[in-house]
């Protein structure tokens, strides 16, 4: 977190009022539109005044907002009530104010009240700074231009708790693994808004926030489904054992799937076209297959066009696996969550043609030297989409 977006967060969560929007073009003057400073709606005339303006009669007052932790400006603040006009706007910020150019149109305006006088005001361009300052707030991006309700905010990590224990009420029993990882998917985006621009953006980071919220969702279901069971003595050593082989082989199980069905959302979400478990020689399966088995087993379907990914959260022992899966493609991927490999096995991967694909933040746990040969998540999308994007469309429809 930038020491910027934590300010705001501060200042907001210190507040008397607080409200945020997108700078506009209209604000900028790049639209051809010449306002008069930033309109604030009337749905956030706490922010200015105690007392909404009332039509027929203009008001004001000067404040004091200090920008960024940076600089002041001596501002006003004015009710229009006059004739046809009903409007609240923030005016006067002083020769070269910086945020009012073209390259600000789409940056995050947030504007806190301290005290009656006294202002905070940040402007956040960043992409993740805004992403974390919706989040931190629970706010969906067509949630601006009004006030942020910081009395009722239930925070993320909060709501994410509740959003838990709303889908284990829903069974009794473990749902399939399809409907596990969806549920998690489901807890997570809902906690912290995450839309489709943040899958594009925010692949690799996603990715591992999903795996994290379903092992939350798995042990609250473990503790459902067990409650009864662990609650009273065990009537024999065998059962005992039994029922923790039981626990034991459905946290193995689920693991390895579970990274397939997330891996399967970010690619649908970033519109590659993919199969999974598709068919090639030998009855082989490999875990994702880009396009499909129908260009695989064409042969006028070039063969570079081709991607073949494995997939498994663990891969010191397994990765030959893959190189065996598609005999078409040379060039082999496989997607893993290990956390560092020697280096004679990075060179044995290196001569099969074989690429692993880890999250961003795992790249600097393999040896320096390797670093530069491994893809993130992020990386291979871009190369499976430029392959499909150069192919003609009956080929991948």
């Amino acid at each position: 977190m930038s020491d910027l977006l934590n300010s705001a967060i501060q200042s907001v969560q210190q507040s008397k009022a607080a409200w945020c929007r997108y700078i506009t073009g209209n604000d900028t003057g790049t639209t051809g539109a010449h306002q008069y400073g930033f309109y604030i709606p009337k749905c956030a005339s706490k922010l200015i005044f105690d007392e909404p303006g009332k039509k027929g009669e203009n008001k004001d007052k000067y404040v004091t907002i200090q920008w960024q932790n940076d600089f002041t400006t001596d501002s006003r603040m004015i009710y229009y009530g006059k004739g046809t006009r009903n409007e609240y706007r923030l005016t006067r910020f002083g020769q070269g104010f910086p945020f009012l150019q073209d390259d600000n149109v789409g940056d995050l305006l947030i504007l806190a009240k301290l005290t009656e006088e006294d202002y905070a005001g940040y402007v956040l361009s960043s992409d993740e700074d805004i992403d974390e300052f919706f989040a931190t707030f629970n706010l969906a991006p067509g949630e601006t231009n009004q006030l942020i309700d910081v009395a009722g905010i239930v925070k993320p990590d909060v709501k994410i708790a509740q959003l838990l224990q709303e889908f284990v009420k829903g069974y009794d029993s473990f749902p399939d693994t399809r409907q596990m990882a969806l549920g998690a998917r489901d807890c997570y985006n809902g906690a912290y808004k995450v839309d489709a621009n943040v899958l594009k953006s925010k692949p690799d980071e996603i990715l591992l926030h999903w795996l994290d919220t379903e092992y939350d969702l798995f042990k609250c279901m473990e503790e459902k489904v067990y409650a009864g069971v662990i609650s009273k003595p065990f009537q024999s050593i065998d059962a005992f054992v039994k029922t923790a082989n039981e626990v034991l082989n459905r946290r193995k199980s689920r693991a390895g799937k579970s990274l397939e069905h997330h891996l399967a959302c970010i690619f649908t979400n970033n519109e590659l076209v993919f199969e999974e478990q598709a068919v090639t020689e030998d009855n082989k399966k490999p875990d994702f297959l880009f396009p499909n088995a129908e260009c695989y087993h064409n042969l006028l379907f070039p063969a570079d066009d081709l991607v073949v990914l494995g997939a498994k959260t663990t891969c010191k022992d397994r990765w030959r696996q893959v190189l065996t899966e598609a005999d078409r493609i040379d060039e082999k991927y496989l997607f893993t969550l290990q956390q560092g490999i020697s280096k004679n096995q990075l060179k044995e991967m290196h001569d099969s043609h074989l690429t692993l694909v880890v999250p961003k933040d795992y790249i600097n746990s393999f040896p320096k030297e390797y670093q530069g040969e491994i893809s993130d998540l992020s990386g291979f999308i871009r190369m499976v989409r430029k392959k499909q994007e150069s192919l003609p469309k009956y080929f991948i429809v």
